[in-house]
């Protein structure tokens, strides 16, 4: 099995210039301490639950677009403000809490700027590597 994604995981993004953190608030849908929350399919909020990458590089977006004018056609990185809008998929399809299935280390989410957010370190560790 897949290890489950947890709060304080390393999340990055494939046209973001840094890694970041998933961060599941005291409080959201998910159980447990604020350590060890486990993160869920709905947890793609900018602010709440996903934060910057960094610079984004995508030509799709549109700051990277106005930033690149105003450089007179040098392409220009920008800074990066997540969004995402459709869920973690694949859900992890042993786990669910209060009914929304929880996201493992295979999870990932697209931006709207294109960019693929993906787990790099899942925060979970399993029993053998302890």
């Amino acid at each position: 099995m897949s290890l489950l994604v947890v709060n304080g995981a390393a999340v990055v993004c494939s046209l973001g210039t840094t890694p970041s953190v998933l961060t599941v608030p005291p409080g959201s849908v998910s159980a447990g301490s604020p350590a060890s929350a486990v993160a869920v399919q709905t947890d793609i909020a900018t602010g709440t639950n996903l934060s910057t990458f960094g610079m984004c590089t995508s030509p799709a977006n549109p700051a990277v677009q106005a930033a690149t004018t105003a450089a007179s056609g040098v392409f220009t990185p920008a800074p990066c403000v997540p969004a995402v809008a459709a869920p973690w998929l694949p859900p992890s399809t042993a786990v669910a809490v209060k009914g929304i299935p929880a996201i493992t280390q295979l999870s990932t989410c697209t931006c709207t700027w294109l960019g693929v957010v993906s787990v790099q370190q899942p925060g979970q560790v399993s029993a053998s590597t302890i």
